[in-house]
């Protein structure tokens, strides 16, 4: 009988020690990164295989499915009038929404999202929530709970949200560095509005750059396209600050899956799908996600700061292949030359100078953009980074501080009077409709109008602008609907009137008298 008494004494001495252990775990939670949560949640978890000794699908399928959540978003379209084919299409194509419906009707459109901690903290695309005057998420047991944006970045294309809920289903983040070319992974999303759908593929490539992010910053201006007429030269751009290191995969991605999850076959989160190459808007065989390793740092500094703490090394710099290093008149065909040094940044702090070749990061070998960009994405000011750099056929390794301001170096353009240019809408011969934040997305534009209709036998007609093309700026003004349009029309830097958008062969601008 006393032996049973201390064998319950002992049970229930454990049973408290446990509860209160929790507890105590559970109080110190909210102080917890992200990273941290998932290490505490996942640290006894580990992953399942099938008996053949190979992760199974099924399994992944079933562990990733319910923290993969629907994402509802409205706009306020910001206009009135009918809405006309061309955007219909748009709309119908890339968010879906508002067909037939006067413009003035909010429009909506909808993604997919990732849960990473049980208390509703959720990562989707910068593109799925931007400009949203409402955000809804429906959970996997059909819950509805309104979301609100903790922090967005466009030149990663992130975001972090955050729903008021417990006990949520999570994804296990992992390691994407481990992420190999022809491994096999899965796509979870919420594509074309359809409910929860998981399909599998390999990753087809790693470091993958497609230009979508920082398109429309990439324009000339007014004043770069005005020295280009007159000299022949091309201007000299800063470099965008977009970071993309895509990981490409088969595995079909269409409009909704954005934000959704690319797992590896554990069900583990490598990538934050995003984007598709195709030339319809739906799948034609590649998608593109975002490195889960880059995103735990973006989405650390949304939880901590709201917004994205970046260093820079303070270059710019250009790609080598056979091509160019013909043109520079150098041997070297791999590795970043170094255009230009900005002023007061860390590369002009070490040394760097132009014409160096940047040949590693962190002894490991850099050929492209994203073998820098994601790298340095990843750290913050104040951070160092180990540079190898080719001079004069001599490498030298160079420490470099990284820098918080993005703009050293960078002098402000002078402002010019302004000139009357003439131009009315009359003259135009068109008429405009504000673009949908899907439409702008597809495109990479933060600004734009769709021409809906073209009058024969004036301006836009003779320059055979048709209907359903993207508008973004006017006289180096954004627009976004027809009264900008009008507003930006009268007057310009040098009397002459010039329109810049996006169109189905890419960036566009043409300047008339």
């Amino acid at each position: 009988m006393k032996k049973i008494a201390l064998i319950v004494l002992a049970a229930f001495i454990g049973g408290a020690a446990a509860i209160g252990g929790y507890k105590m775990l559970e109080n110190k939670s909210s102080d917890l990164t992200l990273t941290e949560k998932q290490n505490l949640l996942f640290a006894s978890n580990p992953s399942t295989t099938a008996s053949t000794g190979l992760p199974d699908f099924v399994q992944a399928s079933a562990a990733v499915s319910p923290a993969v959540v629907h994402i509802k978003t409205t706009f306020s379209s910001g206009g009135s009038g009918e809405s006309s084919s061309p955007m219909d299409m748009m709309e119908e194509f890339f968010g879906g929404g508002s067909r037939g419906r006067r413009s003035r009707v909010p429009r909506a459109a909808s993604g997919s999202g990732v849960i990473l901690t049980p208390d509703g903290y959720i990562v989707t695309n910068n593109h799925v929530v931007e400009n949203a005057e409402k955000i809804q998420v429906i959970l996997s047991d059909r819950r509805k709970v309104q979301a609100k944006v903790i922090g967005r970045d466009s030149n990663t294309d992130l975001a972090l949200i955050k729903v008021d809920a417990t006990d949520l289903p999570v994804v296990k983040m992992g390691n994407s560095d481990n992420v190999q070319v022809g491994e096999w992974v899965l796509a979870v999303g919420f594509p074309l509005d359809l409910q929860t759908t998981v399909t599998a593929g390999i990753v087809s490539a790693k470091s993958r750059q497609i230009g979508i992010l920082g398109r429309e910053r990439q324009q000339p201006t007014e004043e770069e396209y005005e020295e280009y007429q007159r000299t022949g030269k091309i201007p000299v751009r800063s470099g965008n600050p977009a970071i993309e290191s895509y990981i490409q995969t088969d595995a079909a991605i269409n409009p909704g899956n954005s934000g959704g999850a690319l797992v590896n076959a554990n069900g583990e989160l490598v990538g934050i799908n995003s984007a598709i190459a195709s030339q319809t808007g739906t799948n034609e065989g590649y998608g593109f996600a975002i490195p889960v390793n880059l995103a735990k740092k973006i989405l650390e500094d949304f939880k901590k700061y709201g917004s994205v703490k970046r260093g820079y090394v303070g270059v710019t710099f250009q790609e080598l292949n056979a091509d160019v290093a013909e043109e520079l008149k150098i041997d070297d065909v791999s590795g970043l030359y170094v255009s230009d040094v900005l002023p007061n940044g860390g590369a002009a702090a070490a040394g760097i100078k132009k014409g160096d070749i940047i040949k590693k990061v962190d002894g490991k070998e850099v050929f492209n953009s994203p073998d820098l960009q994601e790298k340095i994405g990843r750290m913050s000011p104040g951070d160092k980074v180990a540079l190898s750099v080719a001079r004069d056929g001599k490498l030298q390794n160079v420490n470099v501080t990284l820098k918080g301001d993005a703009s050293i170096g960078v002098k402000p353009k002078p402002v010019l009077a302004a000139r009357t240019t003439g131009t009315t809408l009359d003259k135009l011969g068109a008429t405009f409709a504000p673009a949908s934040a899907a439409t702008k997305a597809k495109f990479g534009a933060k600004s734009g109008v769709v021409v809906t209709a073209v009058e024969e036998g004036k301006l836009f007609d003779s320059f055979d602008i048709r209907r359903g093309l993207l508008v973004t700026a006017v006289n180096g003004k954004p627009v976004n609907s027809s009264k900008d349009v009008e507003a930006a029309l009268p007057t310009s830097r040098n009397g002459k009137t010039t329109i810049s958008g996006i169109g189905p062969n890419g960036n566009y601008t043409f300047s008339f008298n």
